[in-house]
């Protein structure tokens, strides 16, 4: 044994300060973690906006450049396949098709997607919701 050596050997079971405040900090952070986490975790998911399997009734169709266009209340969609629309806040319309310039309406931003588009397909939807 070492005279010179401080505290108590190592594995001889006694709790250190460190131990102690190490154990403490692990605690508190994973008592954080869940606190922060559960009403996340709890939270139900949102409702699709129209009933699973139902279609939504359509504002507004018309034929453009031999293209189906929909425009309703959950969006707008090109040939069965949804276009993402974002509102600005003047009012205005863009879309990830023609993202640097806007429109008034939802038909005129799809309008000028399918010009965009010319003769290829708007990308599969992807669900977001489970």
């Amino acid at each position: 044994m070492n005279p010179t050596a401080t505290g108590p050997a190592p594995g001889s079971g006694l709790l250190t300060r460190r131990t102690m405040l190490r154990t403490a900090f692990t605690a508190a952070v994973l008592a954080g973690t869940a606190a922060a986490l559960g009403p996340l975790l709890r939270a139900r998911r949102q409702r699709p906006a129209t009933a699973p399997g139902r279609e939504p009734v359509p504002v507004l169709e018309e034929t453009y450049r031999g293209r189906h266009i929909a425009v309703d209340a959950a969006g707008v969609r090109i040939d069965g396949r949804p276009l993402h629309v974002m509102r600005r806040a003047d009012g205005s319309y863009l879309s990830g098709v023609n993202h640097f310039e806007s429109f008034a309406t939802p038909l005129e931003l799809a309008r000028a997607a399918v010009d965009e588009l010319g003769t290829a397909r708007l990308a599969a939807a992807v669900s977001h919701q489970g």
